[in-house]
């Protein structure tokens, strides 16, 4: 059960934007742009920066779902590279404090063959998730405790995006 009456039943962030849709479209396009939109990560990639930062955070719902999101658009046997590794301490580092971001963090990425635009778009989506897993826990929302249930919004954010109604 939410802090507040929520008007619906939906979990985690699902619940507050349906709650407030006029924060919450603007909170969904953002979020479609930046784990789905053009980029130079896979958006399984992007969506384990937002796992890995959400998790750091403690946020079950975040931490679990986008968990699935990435599990369910990256190949079973892939592995992280030393980039996609050098991009999450950044997104790390982030959750400590935007100022935790140092020059040799962003130059053992681009080291290890991160762009600018991928060192722009790391930081960018571990603020946001900071921000969401402190909107989606300080409202108490709901986390479902059935994995199915995560691979079925996996379905839906996949083949759908973040902005489909539901």
């Amino acid at each position: 059960m939410s802090h507040i009456d929520l008007g619906n039943d939906l979990p985690g962030i699902a619940g507050l934007t349906a709650y407030r849709p006029e924060t919450g479209r603007p909170i969904s396009e953002l979020v479609e742009v930046l784990l789905r939109g053009p980029g130079g990560l896979p958006r399984g990639e992007r969506e384990l920066i937002a796992a890995h930062v959400s998790e750091l955070n403690s946020c079950t719902f975040c931490a679990s779902s986008h968990a699935a999101f990435a599990a369910a658009q990256l190949p079973a046997d892939h592995v992280r590279s030393p980039k996609l590794d050098a991009l999450l301490a950044i997104a790390a580092a982030v959750v400590e404090s935007g100022r935790a971001v140092t020059p040799e963090l962003v130059a053992k990425a681009r080291e290890n063959g991160a762009t600018e635009a991928e060192v722009h778009d790391t930081v960018l989506i571990a603020a946001v998730f900071c921000m969401l897993n402190r909107y989606v826990d300080g409202l108490g929302t709901w986390a479902p405790d059935d994995p199915a249930a995560y691979a079925a919004m996996a379905d839906r954010i996949v083949n759908h995006g973040y902005t489909a109604p539901r």
